[in-house]
């Protein structure tokens, strides 16, 4: 069954690598256990390729603390070790670019498998750079020679940075950001991280009027 375009639907739009988004992701399951409208995932990217940053001395306790405030408003864990990293550059794109690869493969995981990618990253301290560390979480989701094609074409590379530049089209420059979508146009419904019981009306009061 075949759902219209302008069928209410929501956005996530975020990215592997964000702190914040990694704070999200509880609110945005219980998102999805409450809200029977489709879904859809879009990589914003934070930092990727070109605007990548290796993780100096400074960048590092930048990161630190921000991730220290993103844990004690969130209750997320997070493991610093992969900042202590040698040679850690954060390059957001092999992970985005991996969520993509799942997406075209399999819709409906492409979800799960970012959520994955999260905790080996922020709880697990793993390298999202590594090839073998983004096929080991998507070894049991999917056909994994043909998501290890997918991960290594440049089609879907290409496909990746036309999320980014779908997320700046709408405007969206911060993660997570969540839009809703309908035949009235977007609506943004949260602009940054916001715990459920905020976002929660926001969201029943969009669905009554779409």
């Amino acid at each position: 069954m075949t759902t219209p375009d302008d069928a209410p639907r929501l956005i996530y739009v975020g990215d592997p690598m964000c702190s914040w988004c990694w704070g999200f992701a509880p609110v945005l399951e219980q998102i999805r256990d409450s809200v029977d409208v489709p879904f859809e995932i879009v990589l914003g990217g934070l930092r990727p390729g070109p605007a990548a940053t290796e993780v100096d001395d400074t960048m590092r306790r930048f990161l630190s603390h921000h991730w220290d405030q993103v844990e004690q408003a969130t209750g997320q864990p997070f493991d610093h070790s992969s900042l202590e990293r040698k040679g850690f550059v954060y390059d957001t794109e092999p992970p985005s670019v991996a969520v993509v690869a799942m997406r075209e493969l399999e819709p409906q995981k492409a979800l799960p498998y970012f959520v994955r990618l999260q905790h080996a990253f922020y709880a697990d301290g793993k390298d999202l750079g590594d090839a073998e560390t983004l096929a080991i979480a998507a070894k049991d989701l999917v056909d994994l020679s043909a998501f290890l094609e997918l991960l290594a074409s440049p089609t879907t590379r290409r496909s990746t940075w036309e999320d980014f530049n779908r997320a700046r089209q709408m405007g969206i420059s911060g993660f997570p950001t969540l839009v809703g979508t309908s035949a009235d146009g977007l609506e943004v419904l949260s602009p940054g991280y916001l715990p459920y019981d905020r976002l929660a009306p926001a969201i029943d009061d969009w669905l009554g009027r779409s």
